[in-house]
C-alpha cells in the first residue's frame, strides 16, 4: 500500500515538474504580447528588447517573466538618446495570475532590475526628457480591465544602476553611480511605509566646477508614501556620507510645478570625529580608534519649489570650536581646529547660492595655518574673495595623519596671500579685474612623482601681484642636475582654473644639466604586450622663455661645456634661439626647434661648427657619421653650417635618420689624412699609385652635400695634390653604400714604367708640350667592403697614340720645311708665262723632299 502511495506522489510530482517546464512554452507568446501593449498604451518612445522569457522554476511558487536589454530611446527633441536601459528587468508574479482570461490585469507582486542606466536631461528651455507618456487621452481606455499590468507590489529591488541629472540652463549635473536599492511595502494601498537600503557613490558638478566626487552614500530609511498625493516622507532613517552620519527630517513631494520640499537634516552626535567621516575611508584610516576632543556639527534645511525657475531656499552649516585629533600609531597631534562654514540660498534663485567658509584654522606643534574665503554669484560668474596665512612643516602631514605616500613629505612652507577675481575675468585674460597680494615660500621640499622621480626644491620665494607672480627664486635639484631659477609668471590664475597657457620669463642657470633627468615614461602596446619607454613630452600649456646657461649640459653621450642661449618653450614644442655650446675642443650654434605636438617628435635645426676637432665630432655623433663616413680619416678642425630636419626617437629624442634632410657646408682647416682607418683610402692607394693620400693637402678645402632619403649626394669639387688636379663627387647612403667618381687630371710622367720609356724618346721641349691624360678612379660598395675600378691602362694606352700623333707631326714639318727649301732652290723661267703647278708636280716634289730629309739623317 505504502509503495502505491509513495509511486502516485511520484508520478504527481513528475507531472508537476513537467508543467512547470513546459508552461513557459504555453504561456511565452501570451506574455510577449502582453509586455509590448503594456508599453505601446503609455510610451512615446522607441522601445526595444532582446526577448521576454517566462520561468517557473526562478522564483517558485512565483512566475517569473524577464525581458533582456529593454532600452527606451527619446524622440525629438532628444532624439536618439537613451533615457533608460536596463540589462536585466524581472517581473514576478502568482502562478494563478497566468490563467486569467484576456482583459484581466496580471498582478505584479515584485519587480527587480539590473545593470541599468537613466539619463534625465533638461535642455536650454527647461524641456525635460523623461516626460515620454502618451498625451491623447482618446486613444487609451481609463477602464482597469484593459490594462495588461497591475501594480500589487509587494518588494522590488535595483542592482547597480547609473543615474545622471544634467540641467543645461543651470550647468547642474549628478551622477549617482553603483546604486543599489532595495524596498518594501504594499503599493496596492494608497497609503504605505516603505522600508528602503540604498548604497550609491555620488558625483556632483555646477558649471565645470566639482563639488563631490565619488562621496560614498548609505541610506537606510522607512518612507511614508501617500501615493494620492505624491509625497514622501521621511520617518525613520539613517545616512551615512562616506563616515559622516546624518538624520533626515520631512518631506517630498511632487506637485505641477515640480517639486515641494521640506527638508531638515543634522548629525546625531557632535563628536569631531564627524569631520573626519566626510574624507573617504580609504583616507581616513580607522576611525575607531582615533582619539578626538571638541565638536563637528552638519546642519540645515532645504524648503521650498524646485522647478524650472527655482530651487529650495537651503542652508548647509558646518562648524567646529577649538578641536584636536590623534591617531594613536603617528607621533604628531593637530589641535585648536576651527571650521566655520556655511553655503546659504535666501531667495530660491541658483545664482543667489553664496559659500562663506569664515574660518579654517589649525594647528601642528607650533605652526598655525589660516584660510577665509567667500564665493558669490556661484552659477553665472563666480566671484571669490580668499586669504591664507600661516606655516606648515610638511614633514608633520603625515606624522599627524594616515596620508599613504611612497616617499614623506617634507619642507617648510609659508604663505601670506590675498585675492579677489572673478571668472570670467580669468577666462578673457581681464588681469585688471584680478586682485594678489602677498607672498610664499617653501623650502627644503622634498618631491617623488609618478615615475618614481625625485625633485628637492631647496628654496623657492615667490611674491604676488595682480597680473604676476614674481618667482624671486627658485634653487632646486633633480637627479644630477641643479637648477637655479628667478623671472615673472603670468596667467597661473588661468592655468589653475581653466586650462589656460601658463606664460613667463625667466633666467635659468645650472651647473650640470642632465636631458635624462627629465624624461617621462609611457607605456605603449606592442604585440599585446605593455612595454614601458621613456619620452620627453612638451607640456602643453606652457608659454615660457628662458634665458638659460649652464656650465654642463649632458645630452645622450654628450657632455656640453659653456652653454648659453635662449630657449622658448610653446604649443609644445621649444624653440632654440642662438644656443652656444663649446665642445668638440670648437664651437657649436644651433637655431631651430624641436615638437612634441604630434605623435611622432620632430625638429628643424640649423647648426654652425667653428674649429671644431673632425675626428671628435664626426664619430661622436652618429647623425654626421652618416653623412660623412670618410671622416674617420681625417685629422683637423672644421668650420660647417648644417640645415637639418626630421623625425626625432620618441625615447631617446635623437634623429631618426630615415627621416632625415637637409644640406652642409663645410671647410676643412689644418688637416691631415690618416688613410690607415679607412678602408676606402686603402683600397684606392692600392690602385691608384702616382698619389700619396698620406701627403693629400685638404687645407681650405670645401665642400657642399644635400641628403634626403637616406641619400648623401656630394657636389663634385676639386683637391690639388702637387701638380695634379683632383675633382670628387658622387654619392652614398646612410646604409654605408656609395658610388663615387674621382677625375685626375694627370701629367704623364705619373703614368708609370711604360709611360716614362716613350716619354724618354722626346726632347724635354716635346715632353713639356705633351697634354695631361685624365683618369678615373670609380668607387663602389660600401664604405667597409669598397670596389674601386681605374681606366689607368687606357690611359697609358691614350698617352701612346699621343706621342706617336707628336713624332709623325714632327715628321711632317720638318718634310715640310725640307721641301720648301728644295722648291725654293729652283730657277725661274722668265722666258714663259708662269702658271699653277699641278697635284701631281705637287706630290712628286714632296716626295722627293722627305726622302731627301731622311737621306741626310741618315749621311748625318
Amino acid at each position: 500500500m505504502l509503495k502505491k502511495i509513495l509511486k502516485a506522489v511520484g508520478i504527481f510530482l513528475l507531472v508537476i515538474i513537467i508543467a512547470l517546464a513546459a508552461a513557459p512554452f504555453l504561456f511565452k507568446d501570451k506574455i510577449k504580447q502582453l509586455v509590448l501593449k503594456s508599453i505601446n498604451e503609455n510610451v512615446d518612445a522607441k522601445v526595444a528588447f532582446n526577448d521576454v522569457d517566462l520561468s517557473l522554476f526562478k522564483s517558485f511558487p512565483r512566475a517569473n517573466v524577464t525581458i533582456d536589454k529593454l532600452s527606451i530611446i527619446n524622440k525629438a527633441p532628444f532624439e536618439g538618446d537613451t533615457l533608460v536601459y536596463a540589462g536585466e528587468v524581472n517581473l514576478k508574479m502568482s502562478i494563478k495570475e497566468l490563467f486569467k482570461s484576456e482583459g484581466e490585469p496580471m498582478n505584479i507582486e515584485s519587480f527587480s532590475s539590473k545593470n541599468g542606466v537613466i539619463n534625465i536631461l533638461f535642455d536650454k528651455n527647461g524641456v525635460g526628457n523623461f516626460d515620454i507618456a502618451i498625451k491623447d487621452k482618446k486613444d487609451k481606455k481609463e477602464d482597469s480591465k484593459s490594462k495588461p499590468f497591475a501594480m500589487n507590489v509587494q518588494n522590488y529591488e535595483i542592482e547597480n544602476l547609473r543615474f545622471t541629472y544634467f540641467d543645461e540652463r543651470s550647468k547642474v549635473k549628478m551622477v549617482i553611480d553603483s546604486l543599489n536599492h532595495q524596498g518594501k511595502g504594499n503599493f496596492a494601498a494608497s497609503k504605505l511605509d516603505l522600508t528602503t537600503k540604498t548604497t550609491a557613490k555620488v558625483s556632483l558638478d555646477m558649471d565645470k566646477t566639482n563639488y563631490m566626487k565619488n562621496i560614498k552614500l548609505d541610506l537606510d530609511a522607512v518612507l511614508g508614501i501617500d501615493l494620492e498625493n505624491s509625497k514622501y516622507t521621511f520617518k525613520d532613517n539613517k545616512a551615512l556620507i562616506n563616515q559622516l552620519p546624518l538624520e533626515f527630517d520631512g518631506f517630498i513631494q511632487i506637485v505641477d510645478a515640480g517639486q515641494e520640499y521640506d527638508l531638515t537634516f543634522k548629525t546625531p552626535t557632535s563628536s569631531f570625529k564627524n569631520f573626519l567621516g566626510v574624507i573617504p575611508e580609504a583616507y581616513a584610516g580607522n576611525l575607531s580608534t582615533v582619539k578626538t576632543t571638541g565638536d563637528f556639527k552638519v546642519s540645515g534645511f532645504a524648503k521650498g519649489l524646485y522647478s524650472d525657475k527655482t530651487v529650495p531656499k537651503f542652508n548647509l552649516a558646518i562648524a567646529s570650536n577649538n578641536a584636536s585629533f590623534k591617531y594613536p600609531d603617528l607621533p604628531k597631534s593637530v589641535e585648536n581646529i576651527v571650521i566655520d562654514t556655511k553655503i546659504i540660498n535666501e531667495t530660491g534663485i541658483l545664482n543667489d547660492t553664496y559659500v562663506n567658509l569664515d574660518k579654517l584654522s589649525f594647528r601642528i606643534d607650533q605652526d598655525v595655518f589660516n584660510v577665509q574665503a567667500n564665493v558669490k554669484n556661484i552659477v553665472e560668474n563666480p566671484l571669490v574673495d580668499a586669504k591664507l596665512k600661516g606655516t606648515v612643516n610638511l614633514a608633520n602631514v603625515s606624522k599627524a595623519y594616515p596620508v599613504k605616500l611612497d616617499t614623506p613629505l617634507s619642507g617648510i612652507l609659508k604663505a601670506d596671500i590675498e585675492t579677489k577675481f572673478d571668472m570670467k575675468s580669468v577666462e578673457t585674460n581681464q588681469y585688471q579685474n584680478i586682485q594678489a597680494a602677498g607672498n610664499a615660500s617653501i623650502s627644503g621640499f622634498k618631491y617623488v612623482d609618478a615615475d618614481k622621480k625625485a625633485y628637492t626644491i631647496n628654496t623657492a620665494v615667490a611674491q604676488f601681484s595682480n597680473q604676476k607672480i614674481n618667482l624671486q627664486q627658485l634653487d632646486m635639484t633633480t637627479g644630477k642636475t641643479d637648477l637655479k631659477v628667478n623671472g615673472i609668471l603670468e596667467n597661473f590664475l588661468g592655468y589653475a582654473f581653466k586650462d589656460q597657457e601658463l606664460r613667463g620669463n625667466f633666467t635659468m642657470k645650472s651647473n650640470q644639466f642632465l636631458v635624462s633627468d627629465f624624461m617621462s615614461k609611457t607605456e605603449t602596446t606592442v604585440n599585446n604586450k605593455t612595454v614601458t619607454t621613456e619620452a620627453v613630452k612638451i607640456p602643453k600649456l606652457l608659454n615660457v622663455t628662458l634665458n638659460a646657461s649652464a656650465n654642463t649640459v649632458v645630452y645622450d653621450n654628450l657632455n656640453l661645456k659653456n652653454v648659453s642661449g635662449k630657449i622658448i618653450v610653446k604649443d609644445e614644442a621649444v624653440s632654440l634661439q642662438n644656443l652656444k655650446t663649446s665642445i668638440f675642443n670648437g664651437l657649436i650654434t644651433a637655431t631651430g626647434d624641436v615638437s612634441t605636438k604630434g605623435k611622432v617628435p620632430t625638429f628643424n635645426m640649423n647648426l654652425g661648427l667653428s674649429t671644431v676637432d673632425i675626428n671628435q665630432t664626426f664619430s661622436q655623433l652618429d647623425m654626421l657619421k652618416k653623412i660623412a663616413p670618410i671622416a674617420d680619416a681625417i685629422n683637423g678642425k672644421l668650420n660647417s653650417t648644417i640645415k637639418l630636419s626630421g623625425n626625432l626617437d620618441a625615447k631617446t629624442m635623437s634623429p631618426d635618420l630615415n627621416t632625415l634632410s637637409g644640406d652642409l657646408f663645410g671647410q676643412l682647416l689644418s688637416t691631415t689624412i690618416n688613410s690607415k682607418n679607412s678602408a676606402v683610402l686603402n683600397k684606392l692607394d692600392e690602385k691608384v699609385k702616382f698619389i700619396d693620400l698620406q701627403k693629400l693637402n685638404l687645407n681650405d678645402l670645401k665642400a657642399n652635400l644635400t641628403f634626403k632619403d637616406g641619400k648623401v649626394n656630394v657636389k663634385p669639387f676639386d683637391i690639388k695634390y702637387q701638380d695634379i688636379k683632383i675633382n670628387v663627387g658622387g654619392q652614398h647612403g646612410f646604409d654605408q653604400s656609395m658610388n663615387y667618381n674621382l677625375k685626375f687630371d694627370v701629367p704623364a710622367k705619373y703614368l708609370g714604367t711604360e709611360a716614362n720609356k716613350l716619354i724618354a724618346k722626346l726632347s724635354p721641349a716635346e715632353a713639356n708640350k705633351l697634354e695631361n691624360i685624365p683618369v678615373t678612379a670609380i668607387l663602389t660598395g660600401n664604405f667597409k667592403n669598397p670596389k674601386v675600378s681605374t681606366d689607368i691602362e687606357q690611359a697609358v694606352t691614350k698617352l701612346a697614340t699621343q706621342l706617336v700623333k707628336t713624332q709623325k707631326d714632327k715628321l711632317v714639318t720638318q718634310g715640310t720645311n725640307a721641301l720648301g727649301n728644295l722648291l725654293g732652290g729652283t730657277k725661274k723661267d722668265t722666258t714663259k708665262t708662269q702658271t699653277n703647278p699641278t697635284k701631281e708636280d705637287v706630290k712628286t716634289k714632296v716626295s722627293e723632299g722627305i726622302k731627301g730629309l731622311f737621306n741626310k739623317k741618315k749621311k748625318e
